[in-house]
């Protein structure tokens, strides 16, 4: 193989030209692991979408929502030790 020629991994995550891909991707990940992260919250908090490091959390009950609130800080700081990255900094509740 000519030393011109990158595999796809390598030229994904070291090409600029993905740089707007990879982040998609990576906010994908927030909300598809959401539920693996906290298992506990899946029948009470669903998560939306992650955009500009702002994670959408859609939760039903009011009182829900204001307990998730008191617990926003652990919950962004579990999220990104889970993914070992910052990948979100705060929560929006819908």
């Amino acid at each position: 193989m000519p030393n011109s020629f990158k595999s796809f991994s390598d030229a994904f995550n070291s090409e600029p030209a993905f740089e707007g891909l990879r982040k998609i991707i990576k906010e994908s990940d927030v909300v598809s692991d959401f539920n693996k992260i906290f298992p506990d919250l899946e029948k009470v908090a669903s998560a939306i979408k992650v955009e500009r490091r702002v994670l959408s959390l859609k939760v039903e009950n009011p009182t829900w929502r204001n307990e998730l609130k008191f617990r926003e800080k652990l919950i962004v700081d579990k999220v990104n030790e889970y993914f070992k990255e910052v990948r979100i900094n705060k929560i929006r509740f819908v």
